[in-house]
């Protein structure tokens, strides 16, 4: 049964809301987002209990201390603040025993959220220090869907690093060595697979931020065979087609009449471009009408055929079409109906990008999804402000309330945490042996009909986010109802599903 505050002692209540009423008397006090990530990190390490409360109480204001944007600069600075270790880190020098290591953990672990390190958000590869990404989204794991702390297993596959700062850091703490790469790279990896699946039967596996050399090729790998997604390509794709439903219910209209481009062509955004895809299909247009209204622009300008040395990834989007240089000339061009940054340039989304939007359209889509706040491509302000306040806007990295011309916008964070946790969540409580595309266009649906007519009046794409436990509660209905249609489920069907989800989701208190 989940907790109840109403029915506990009222003692023993009192008592735990004047302990998270002090805490966060004490943390609003310190003076950056840094020092207040290490002192939520060492309630985490002290009172687990206690900080998890803390954390369900205060969603609004504690999830970007603890992930997006601040977790970037403490992923910056990890071995500055490294207190304890948290999860497990697995070297390169560990192979042929890294089964013998994983035997080790104390707790049956159900969720395991894994990195390499070497694309850390917008950041590039941070190596070891990259720990603090899975130690981030396991924390929302637990906060926003309820996983049990002891099911959460954060491990960093410690391969080296190419970053020189680092290398010469006296501060860095993982291994001073170049990356393992090719056959010595994946044969590492497929051991820690291998390992983890015998270590914990059934195991969910999150790939995170690896770079998209190894995303894709990992994610294709493993994703028929085993229970493992990627939440940079999967998770970022359903949080954006999500927003996009929400801004639809604005312009009118179906996602297969819009026409999208991106800034980027990694794996975010590939991995939307596909959901895009696969959503106006369902709609009823076919596969290469459905490509026609989809573009990229990466680093050489728009993605084309006659380009030579194109990546795997990217060949499915490009299109016969003359080159276009920039992105700017590209939405002139190609007049778009929506525009998705996923580059991690900051700044990119331009006045002028922003003008040209406004021009071609009445509501013009804008979503600015890099993180941390640095690689922005743009702020709530500017997108505002540079469309005349008729940008359908949603971003990466949270921003203020933005007041223009008397009207109130309340822009709302694209976070990657409205979908996994509610995901993770329904393919754990069912028992699914896979996590599929279709789960995440599921949850993307879900996401979307739970925006309400008041959010969606003052410019908000996604709901709040205290609502963030009941959001992942229908997400994991929802996904757990496509695992039991496609045969996937391996727990016996329950008679309510919604009350059966509920029934699993962790709730702290003493």
């Amino acid at each position: 049964m989940r907790w109840d505050c109403a029915a506990c002692c009222p003692r023993t209540c009192s008592r735990w809301t004047s302990k998270s009423r002090a805490f966060m008397t004490n943390l609003r006090g310190l003076p950056n987002d840094l020092e207040k990530y290490v002192a939520l990190n060492s309630l985490h390490d002290r009172n687990e209990a206690l900080f998890f409360r803390v954390v369900c109480d205060n969603i609004d204001e504690i999830q970007p201390l603890i992930y997006t944007p601040t977790v970037g600069l403490a992923c910056q600075r990890f071995g500055l603040i490294f207190q304890r270790p948290r999860g497990m880190f697995i070297g390169a020098n560990d192979r042929g025993r890294i089964a013998e290591l994983l035997a080790n953990w104390p707790y049956p672990a159900k969720l395991i959220v894994v990195t390499d390190g070497e694309r850390i958000l917008g950041l590039g590869d941070l190596g070891a220090h990259g720990m603090g990404i899975p130690v981030g989204k396991l924390s929302l794991y637990s906060a926003c869907a309820g996983i049990r702390p002891e099911y959460c297993l954060p491990v960093m596959l410690d391969v080296g690093t190419n970053n020189e700062d680092f290398l010469n850091d006296r501060y860095y703490i993982g291994l001073r060595q170049k990356r393992l790469s090719g056959a010595a790279y994946d044969e590492f990896v497929d051991e820690f697979i291998t390992a983890a699946r015998e270590a914990f039967p059934g195991v969910l596996i999150q790939f995170e931020d690896f770079a998209n050399h190894s995303a894709f090729r990992l994610l294709h790998k493993y994703r028929d065979e085993i229970n493992v997604f990627n939440d940079d390509i999967q998770g970022t794709a359903a949080v954006a087609l999500a927003g996009l439903f929400s801004a639809l219910r604005v312009n009118g209209g179906k996602l297969a009449d819009q026409r999208v481009l991106f800034l980027g062509a990694g794996e975010a955004a590939t991995g939307i471009a596909d959901l895009v895809v696969s959503a106006m299909m369902a709609e009823g247009v076919s596969e290469a009408e459905a490509l026609r209204r989809t573009w990229l622009v990466d680093s050489r300008g728009l993605v084309v055929k006659n380009r030579a040395g194109l990546t795997d990834h990217k060949l499915r989007y490009a299109h016969d079409h003359a080159p276009v240089g920039d992105f700017l000339t590209a939405i002139q061009t190609l007049k778009p109906t929506a525009i998705i940054g996923v580059a991690a340039v900051g700044g990119a989304f331009t006045p002028e990008v922003l003008q040209t939007m406004a021009e071609l359209n009445e509501r013009p889509i804008v979503f600015a999804l890099s993180n941390p706040t640095s690689k922005a491509e743009c702020s709530a302000e500017e997108a505002y402000r540079h469309t005349g306040g008729r940008a359908l806007f949603a971003c990466g990295s949270p921003y203020d309330p933005v007041r223009l011309d008397g009207k109130t916008f309340v822009p709302r964070q694209g976070n990657n945490s409205y979908i996994f946790p509610g995901v993770g969540l329904g393919a754990i409580a069912s028992g699914s042996r896979l996590v599929t595309d279709e789960m995440f266009m599921a949850a993307a649906h879900t996401l979307a009909y739970l925006v309400d007519p008041d959010d969606i009046e003052q410019g908000s794409l996604y709901p709040a986010l205290p609502r963030i436990r009941d959001v992942s509660a229908h997400i994991a209905v929802a996904v757990a109802e496509v695992a039991y249609k496609r045969g996937l489920a391996t727990v016996p069907r329950p008679n309510d599903m919604m009350a059966f989800i509920e029934s699993q989701m962790y709730d702290p208190h003493y």
